[in-house]
């Protein structure tokens, strides 16, 4: 017997909004891919149509094409944090493609570029957890009503997935436990 999974209902405006979040955090660690490959702009171009969608554009083709671009741009990164990074840049721009289904593999589609910037924060910093752990506070205070109430309506975070499953669990049980109003 097969479990089916419920259908979660998502507006536009939360995708929007769960977009934006995911680039803020993606944004603020560009830097650390720039510096490993500076002539690569294609985590900045998928940030920038994360950003794109989030303001009022269209889901299509070309924010697909730049998420596919920033995954390539990680495999070229010469350092762990970089490619980090880069995977933080491709999830910002698929965070637009979250799926309507009550499944917990979704919440990767919401904090999964949060989850790499801070993994890439801690690569850069000796791979010390304490920089990530920070890292996570800050993007806390980043995550709208909005972000948390779509985020709840959702099975928590699935196990597995190293580290950055890891630091998208922390990051879960906190926005879970909090309560934001507009």
């Amino acid at each position: 017997m097969t479990e089916e999974a419920s259908e979660v209902v998502l507006s536009k405006r939360d995708l929007r909004e769960v977009t934006a979040f995911a680039a803020a955090c993606a944004e603020v660690v560009l830097e650390i891919f720039e510096a490993d490959q500076p002539d690569d702009s294609r985590p900045r171009d998928a940030v920038g149509a994360a950003w794109g969608f989030a303001r009022g554009g269209e889901r299509g083709k070309s924010l697909r094409d730049t998420a596919s671009a920033a995954l390539k741009a990680a495999r070229s990164a010469d350092t762990a944090a970089a490619r980090e990074a880069a995977w933080a840049a491709m999830s910002a721009a698929g965070a637009a493609y979250l799926h309507p289904l009550a499944k917990a593999t979704q919440v990767k589609h919401i904090l999964g570029a949060a989850a790499y910037a801070a993994r890439a924060a801690e690569l850069l910093a000796g791979d010390d957890r304490g920089v990530g752990v920070e890292h996570l506070e800050r993007t806390v205070q980043r995550a709208t009503a909005v972000v948390i109430d779509v985020l709840k309506r959702f099975p928590a975070a699935p196990g597995g997935g190293g580290r950055v499953g890891e630091l998208i669990r922390m990051l879960d049980a906190d926005l879970r436990s909090r309560t934001l109003t507009e």
